[in-house]
């Protein structure tokens, strides 16, 4: 076992650890909100609440967005700069996912929607880039 001289988790003192803190509540929220009011959910997302069993697929949002969010969390107390920035950017994948699954239900049909998507995976595009351009002095335990 190895003694570690800083506590786990990234530094609570630095702006880019409360970015990711806010993109694990906004997320949690986002879940929560899918879960319990999915028509709503859904009518933010972009894509109209189907009738019936259908209606489930927007609860498997909601569980990703909450899973997306706790994750996150636990990461940046319990990891490193790096990987918390490599979780973000291999993240982009999701809202990537959401801007074409909305593109291809309603094409440009609603802007706003496409929008929110894209914004989202710049917004974790930008935060994987500057958790990964830290010095690696921030990134104990990761590769220099």
């Amino acid at each position: 076992m190895t003694y570690r001289s800083e506590p786990p988790g990234l530094p609570l003192h630095e702006p880019s650890t409360w970015l990711v803190f806010a993109l694990s509540g906004v997320f949690v929220v986002l879940g929560l909100l899918f879960l319990v009011a999915p028509r709503a959910g859904a009518a933010l997302f972009g894509i109209p609440a189907p009738e019936g069993p259908s209606l489930s697929y927007v609860s498997a949002i909601g569980l990703r967005d909450l899973a997306f969010g706790t994750y996150l969390a636990a990461l940046a107390r319990l990891s490193t700069c790096r990987i918390v920035g490599m979780v973000l950017a291999l993240t982009i994948l999701i809202p990537v996912g959401d801007v074409i699954l909305v593109f291809l239900e309603r094409g440009f049909e609603s802007p706003k929607h496409l929008l929110l998507h894209a914004g989202s995976g710049l917004v974790m595009a930008a935060g994987a880039f500057w958790l990964l351009s830290r010095p690696s002095n921030h990134n104990k335990g990761g590769f220099s």
